[in-house]
């Protein structure tokens, strides 16, 4: 992969720096705010960009806006949202246009670097890479909450893993079910969230992001 990372904190900058460099991808630039972001992806039109949500001057939501607009400007470049807090306020206009090649992982809850690389991997590659976290909070935002009030605790948990790009097969280990009952709670979401057989559409992303459209 070709790299890109914007956050703030020196330690963790150059930590995931050397992280990417060690298994073998390629850390373009590592910026500490924006304007300096923008110019990398412009100049060296990265895979993906890892963005942290506080970014200079402020620190409150320039990365979460800038991520936004390289969504808007920047198709085919993949954003990881790499943060410790879940700010919901542009989440919804992040995946407005669909959720491939978009991540959102929490800091605090990477516990292993392999599935820090393999999420950065899927984004890169225009898969999606949510933390259950993130869902669970947009959960409570939605504005489809009739909807999902109707979803049982196992089948949150499942569209919780279909987030994170799981397959049937990884999210029946997970949970420690049969994959034929995954394949069941995850026919019963596609009803409850009304996505019918579609040659056009991808129903498993469509679950994902139906409860953050307008």
């Amino acid at each position: 992969m070709r790299v890109v990372i914007a956050e703030d904190s020196a330690i963790l900058r150059e930590g995931l720096a050397q992280l990417l460099s060690m298994r073998g991808h390629e850390v373009l630039a590592a910026v500490v705010d924006v304007p300096a972001l923008f110019e990398a992806v412009a100049v060296q039109a990265p895979d993906v960009a890892i963005v942290d949500i506080r970014l200079p001057p402020s620190h409150t939501d320039e990365g979460l806006r800038a991520a936004v607009r390289l969504r808007r400007e920047c198709p085919g470049v993949g954003v990881l949202i790499f943060s410790q807090y879940v700010e919901t306020a542009f989440v919804a206009e992040l995946l407005a246009g669909g959720s491939e090649g978009v991540g959102y992982l929490l800091k605090e809850r990477v516990v292993q670097l392999d599935d820090f690389v393999d999420a950065l991997d899927r984004v890169a590659a225009g898969g999606t890479a949510l933390d259950p976290q993130v869902v669970t909070q947009m959960f409570g935002r939605s504005r489809h909450r009739e909807v999902l009030a109707e979803f049982t605790p196992r089948e949150r948990e499942v569209l919780a893993l279909m987030a994170q790009g799981r397959s049937n097969t990884a999210i029946a280990t997970a949970i420690r079910v049969s994959e034929r009952a995954v394949e069941k709670h995850v026919t019963n979401i596609f009803g409850k969230f009304d996505l019918p057989p579609s040659d056009a559409d991808h129903r498993r992303v469509l679950a994902v992001i139906r409860y953050l459209q307008n």
